[in-house]
Formats: structure tokens, C-alpha cells, sequence
């Protein structure tokens, strides 16, 4: 999917919603632990639900790599049944692989060509031979740039000699390696103004906004400091959405929670005269 069909579903579904399956065995549904493929069962049921108000699904790997082979069997059939049944739909592994150029090779390989996804999360730190084998591929790289976690600030705040902070250098060095028709930068929800200079580097490129919900980041502020004119965002939400009822209902409760996101992004559009 490029990035124009990308923002033609933004303008379809008046949406720039991301749905996480962060699918917790141990949180999912209790009456869903008798089925073959719980995790499966459970990922359907709120695809299923969600779809109407969604533009990407964001399977999170460590999810389904803590349940070993029977995970990574879910984590397939998940992508597949995306494939298949929801075609429009943008799939992110967040994987934050980046690994010397023959690892990432592999891992692209296995993202891009054997699983099949549209874009993979991709740790920079190691540089341009750790992120060039995935830019090989037709998919999308998601490199991290300005995280929402505490912990950010050890080294992606800390400034040179000149002020440059570490991810203002993420942001301009990367930029050389791919355009933003295949590259897009994750940055958290939490960061409120900051998107001001995320956009001072990066004004075109689409952004993963991750943090939105139960992270407590703010999707009016979001908008406000992020959006550019072809929208530029996929907000993430994986607790808040997935994880909003743990009743027979569950997947209901998840279409009710993902249709006011989606309402809320609908009047953020307009106001920025995108839809």
C-alpha cells in the first residue's frame, strides 16, 4: 500500500485509527481459553468489530513471540486473515527489529515476503547498513524516533555540542536513506508540543502515534501539532480499545470504544479541511 491509497482510506473511513492487537493470553477473554487458537479467536472477533473505523491493525510481536511456535502460528493466521478479508487495511508488525545487514536481511525477509505485512518497526541505533536490507522491500519502515515511554529521555533527548537533540539526528540522517513514500517515524502520544519540531524535520513523512488511551496521551493534541495537510498520522490504540470489556461482548464493547476514537478524528479532519 502506498501512501497515497494510505491517505485515500484516511479520507474514506474519516479515520487515522491503528487498532493494537496486543493480544495477552492472560488478559483475553476467559470464556475464549477453550477455543484451538485463543489469541486467534480473540484477534478476529475485534477485527471483526473495528474494521468499520480503522485504517491499520499493529499486531505487537513480543505478544505472540511469548507464546512460542503456537503464537507465531496466531500472528500468521491474524495477518493472513487481514489479507484476505480486509485488504484496505494498513498491517504494522511492530517488531522494533535492527540488527548488522545479514540479520536484518533475515528479518526483513520474513516480514516482508513470508509473513506478508505492510510495514515493520525498525530501532535505528545501529545505523544505515540495519535499516537499508528492509528498505529492499516494497513494504514501509516505521523507524523509532521520539518514543512515549519515561525512558526516552536517557538518550533520545540528549543534545550535541550544537543542542542537535538524538532524535532530531535520527530524523535528518534517515532521510537520506528513503523518501516518505516508504518511510514513516513512530512517536509517542505523550509528547504534546514536540510534534512542532517532529514536523520542523519532517513535514511529509506519516507518523505512528503510539500512547493514545490507556498511556494517557491526548489525541487532541496529537492533531493539533502533528497533522499535516494529507493528515500524516495513524494514532495507536491497543488497551483502550481491545481490552475495554472482558464479557462475552467484549468485541461489541471494542466497536463502540473504536467508533468515538473515530468520531473524534472525524472533527480533526475537518477542521484541518481534509475531508
Amino acid at each position: 500500500m502506498n501512501k497515497q491509497e494510505l491517505f485515500g482510506n484516511i479520507k474514506q473511513k474519516k479515520s487515522f485509527l491503528c487498532v493494537g492487537l496486543d493480544s495477552d493470553i492472560k488478559k483475553i477473554p476467559q470464556h475464549l481459553l477453550s477455543d484451538e487458537d485463543p489469541l486467534f479467536s480473540f484477534n478476529k472477533a475485534i477485527i471483526d468489530a473495528t474494521a468499520p473505523y480503522c485504517v491499520a491493525y499493529k499486531p505487537n510481536l513480543a505478544f505472540y513471540e511469548s507464546e512460542g511456535v503456537k503464537g507465531m502460528l496466531s500472528f500468521e493466521k491474524t495477518v493472513t486473515y487481514l489479507r484476505e478479508n480486509y485488504p484496505n487495511q494498513f498491517i504494522i508488525a511492530d517488531a522494533k527489529r535492527g540488527d548488522i545487514g545479514n540479520t536484518s536481511e533475515m528479518y526483513a525477509r520474513f516480514f516482508f515476503d513470508h509473513a506478508k505485512v505492510n510495514a515493520v518497526t525498525v530501532a535505528p541505533y545501529m545505523g544505515e547498513d540495519s535499516v537499508k536490507p528492509f528498505l529492499l522491500y516494497s513494504g514501509w519502515v516505521i523507524l523509532l524516533a521520539l518514543t512515549s515511554n519515561k525512558g526516552s529521555h536517557d538518550f533520545q533527548l540528549v543534545e550535541d555540542k550544537d543542542g542537535e537533540r538524538l532524535f532530531e539526528k535520527v530524523l535528518k540522517k534517515s532521510q537520506e536513506w528513503a523518501t516518505d513514500e516508504q518511510m514513516m517515524y513512530v512517536v509517542g502520544a505523550t509528547q504534546g508540543k514536540m510534534f512542532l519540531d517532529i514536523r520542523k524535520y519532517a513535514p511529509n513523512h506519516f507518523l505512528l502515534v503510539p500512547g493514545v488511551g490507556a498511556q494517557g496521551g491526548s489525541l487532541k493534541e496529537v492533531a493539533e501539532y502533528g497533522m499535516n495537510d494529507q493528515c500524516g498520522l495513524l494514532v495507536n490504540s491497543s488497551r483502550a480499545i481491545i481490552y475495554a470489556d472482558s464479557s462475552t461482548n467484549f468485541a461489541a464493547t471494542a466497536a463502540k470504544e473504536a467508533k468515538l476514537v473515530q468520531e473524534e478524528m472525524a472533527i480533526y479532519l475537518q477542521e484541518k479541511g481534509i475531508i
